[in-house]
């Protein structure tokens, strides 16, 4: 008898033009190795606290809409939460996808990047990778974790020839200054399969989830980015050629 895969998740939703290409049905899982302090889903740090599902179940649940989001040139995209850090979960998902022609998206830190196969980035057709800072000493205090294995990761899909959109929250005082952006800007310029780099600014919806949860939001006092600042990020990334949004 074969083994049944499961996983724990949070929640699942649909979206259009931000998790990636088309409207997509989007899979959050639960879990995640890093804090970072202007996370928005803190409700997705646990894995205890996520729902104990099959891949079956989830791909039931896919197909009410597999007809919808293939006819608006969407997909799948799985979220969390860390969705490697439920690699074997996170890998027969996708590929039960692909075997449905559905286009496939990973959206990930990359902190984890290790754990993911070359099996599993087979199936994944679009890799959403966040980059949370690009000097060492601000990424360790904005996650909690370090920046090389997101780099290490970069690396690798670029050398496995996966198309990749980069994601960078722009948060003042932290993630603003334009030597780090220029040197980010550079480092991604140098990647072949970097499709599109997204600055999103930093926002505060995710702190009534913190409220809910009695735990601190730790950037409560921290400003959203004026646009002129969002403005400047974009240009320095436009500045290395790269396709901004």
């Amino acid at each position: 008898m074969k083994a049944v895969t499961t996983g724990r998740i949070h929640s699942w939703d649909l979206s259009t033009g931000v998790d990636g290409p088309g409207t997509r049905f989007v899979l959050f899982v639960s879990g995640c190795s890093l804090r970072c302090l202007y996370c928005a889903n803190p409700d997705t740090w646990h894995m205890r606290d996520g729902r104990e599902t099959t891949v079956d179940e989830v791909m039931a649940e896919i197909e009410k809409y597999r007809a919808f989001i293939a006819t608006a040139g969407g997909g799948v995209t799985i979220t969390g939460g860390e969705p490697l850090l439920q690699p074997a979960f996170t890998g027969e998902v996708l590929r039960r996808c692909k075997e449905a022609g559905l286009h496939t998206s990973l959206d990930t830190s990359g902190f984890l990047g290790a754990r993911a196969t070359d099996e599993l980035l087979a199936d994944t057709d679009l890799v959403l990778l966040d980059i949370k800072a690009f000097d060492v000493g601000a990424y360790r205090k904005l996650t909690g974790g370090r920046l090389a294995p997101t780099l290490n990761f970069a690396t690798r899909l670029d050398r496995l020839g996966v198309p990749v959109w980069i994601r960078y929250v722009l948060v003042p005082g932290w993630t603003d200054d334009p030597r780090s952006v220029g040197a980010l800007a550079g480092f991604v310029a140098g990647l072949e399969t970097v499709e599109r780099v997204d600055v999103l600014p930093f926002h505060k919806l995710g702190a009534p989830k913190y409220k809910a949860l009695g735990i601190p939001f730790p950037l409560k006092d921290t400003p959203t980015p004026e646009p002129e600042l969002v403005e400047r990020v974009r240009d320095q990334f436009r500045g290395q050629g790269l396709k901004v949004y």
